[in-house]
Formats: structure tokens, sequence, C-alpha cells
């Protein structure tokens, strides 16, 4: 009986826990996103907290939105992330249907090799000597071949792929189709949820970069929008304006606008995101 009512007390008290300390984390996040987003409609902001805009005004997005030398780093970051998404999920999901191929020779080296890299990795230095010698410094390539293959996500492709099941691939090389066609026509159809959920972690990767643009670009013709973002809070890049505003509402309302296009977009991608977070979790 007494480990009955144990037992009882451990199911009614761990969904609460999880609760409030979920909540809590919440908190952690939102407060500072919140103070930001008020400091950005606030005319004469301070550094001070406040829950509501003391002085309600749009200057400081009217500002960001006509300060023409945001407009090429924005388009700069655009061009990153599509074109380093694109090469992220198409190393991503060819690498790992070529690991689910169990008969292929060497597949366990090569998928060991792959996951070693997640622990150890050359560093900052060689990484910088590598790019060097193949002439990518001051190049758009230097901040997309560094995170256009990423092991994590490869792995978590690899267990979606795991879990189609055996007898659609099967049922494939009986009606004649190719390793390649049953990628094409079977594999990446059942894999909407996975595409969606790792497209997504390798845009927000890629529009968020900046230690690589840091390390490797030099040219500031070729910043994108999250390093010129830096230079205008951090070295007072701030641009000439007639608008009664202070620079921490400029300030403010930039980062908004950084973190704008992914909070549109992520309503339309939830339904998938929320499947593909648990790929590969469940085996039959």
């Amino acid at each position: 009986m007494n480990s009955n009512k144990k037992a009882r007390k451990k199911i009614k008290l761990f969904p609460i826990f999880n609760g409030l300390l979920f909540i809590l984390v919440s908190l952690f996040i939102l407060i500072p996103l919140w103070k930001v987003f008020v400091d950005s409609l606030d005319m004469q902001t301070t550094y001070g907290m406040r829950l509501w805009p003391k002085e309600f005004g749009l200057a400081g997005y009217k500002v960001i939105f006509t300060y023409e030398s945001l407009y090429k780093p924005f388009l700069i970051s655009c061009i990153t992330t599509i074109a380093g998404t694109f090469l992220g999920l198409t190393l991503s999901t060819l690498g790992a249907y070529v690991l689910i191929q169990f008969e292929m020779p060497g597949r366990n080296l090569f998928s060991f090799l792959l996951l070693f890299t997640m622990i150890f990795n050359g560093g900052m230095v060689p990484s910088f000597l590598v790019m060097s010698k193949l002439g990518l410094l001051d190049t758009l390539w230097a901040v997309i071949l560094p995170l256009g293959i990423n092991v994590y996500n490869l792995v978590l492709m690899r267990n979606f792929f795991e879990g189609i099941p055996k007898g659609l691939f099967e049922a494939a090389s009986i009606d004649g189709c190719s390793p390649m066609g049953t990628f094409f026509k079977i594999v990446l159809p059942l894999s909407k949820a996975a595409l969606a959920s790792i497209g997504l972690m390798f845009s927000v990767t890629f529009w968020n970069d900046y230690t690589n643009f840091k390390i490797y670009i030099q040219k500031s013709s070729l910043y994108n929008f999250q390093q010129k973002l830096r230079n205008l809070i951090m070295d007072g890049d701030t641009p000439n304006t007639t608008e009664n505003i202070s620079q921490n509402t400029m300030f403010s309302a930039a980062v908004i606008v950084a973190i704008l296009p992914f909070m549109i977009i992520y309503p339309f991608c939830q339904k998938y995101f929320v499947k593909g977070v648990n790929i590969g979790a469940i085996k039959e």
C-alpha cells in the first residue's frame, strides 16, 4: 500500500514540477526579449526595465528600414542563409541515405569518422589556414562551406531514414527503381517533417552567423547583417537622423529586425518542426 501511495505522489508531483520549470525557463527567455521589444517602441528609452513604452513611437524602425547601409548586409545574410540551407540539406540527406545502405563496405568506418568529428576538430587556427590555402578568404564560400555540413543534423536525418519501413525500399527495388530513384521518389517525399525541422536549424545557424564572418571576412562590403548590426551597436556606427530618439531605441529596433524573419517563418514551420524534433526517436 505504501509503495502505491509513493508512486501516485511521484506521478502527480512530476508534471507540476516539470511545468513550473519550463515556465521559469520561458520567463528567462521572454523577459529580455520583451525588454528589447519595449525599448524599440520607446522614443526616450533608458537602460532600466519597463513593461510598457513610456513614449510610444515607431521612429526606431523607420530609421533602421531607411538606413541604406543595412540593405546590402541584409541581402548578403539572405543569400548565405538560402545557399547554406540548400547545401546543408543536400549534404545531410545524401550522406544520411548513404549511411543507411547496410550492405555498403566500410559503412561503420564512415559513421565512426563522422561521429569522431563531433568530439574532436582541428580548431580555429587550422581552419583559418585551410581557408587561406584554398583561397576562400574574403569570399562568401568561406562562411557557407564550414557550416554546410553538420554531423548532428546528418545523424538525425539518418535516424529518420532508418525509420522508413524497409518494405518500401524492397518494393521499389523489385519495381526496377534505382537507388537514386528510390531516394527522390520515396525517401524525400516521406521526409518532409525532417527536412523542415533540419532546414530550419540550418537557416537559423546561417542567419545568426557572426563568428565565421569575423574570422574569414575582412572586406566591409561582404559583411552580413549580424556583423553590421554589431558595428552599429558596439562601434557607434549609427545613421544620421533628425528623429528625436535615443540610440538605445535604435539599437533595440535593429535587434528586433534581425530576429523578425524567423519570427514570421516559424509559425508556418511549427507543425513540421514538432514532428521533426523527435525524428528517429521511435523504432518499430
